[in-house]
């Protein structure tokens, strides 16, 4: 398993219209991220600043993400989110979410 976490601008515009369409995520666009092998995702939200963190569970995460990328559902859902997100000002060509780089973790004991 990989943990992966990233950040992307909100339009300060487009909060309330984002929150209410991640209320009822469409179940196709869920399942996909499932069949992509992502589990324990979430997005949070400060300041217009998303932050998502979820864990990757396949082999292949570049084959899995064109797989996403290529479902019809999917981009019906990227058109509506990508306008009311903006990449952050140092964000590289053509990236969208700005991929984080892990400094800790700790899971702690295991609860028995």
């Amino acid at each position: 398993m990989q943990r992966y976490a990233q950040i992307i601008r909100l339009r300060a515009e487009d909060e309330a219209e984002y929150i209410r369409y991640h209320a009822e995520v469409w179940p196709t666009v869920l399942k996909r991220i499932e069949d992509c092998n992502i589990r324990n995702y979430s997005i949070f939200l400060r300041d217009h600043v998303l932050f998502a963190y979820f864990e990757y569970h396949g082999t292949d995460y570049e084959a899995d993400m064109k797989l996403m990328a290529a479902d019809a559902e999917t981009q019906r859902w990227w058109k509506i989110m990508d306008p009311m997100q903006q990449p952050m000002e140092n964000a590289g060509a053509g990236e969208k979410w700005s991929a984080l780089k892990e400094v800790f973790h700790f899971d702690g004991p295991s609860v028995g």
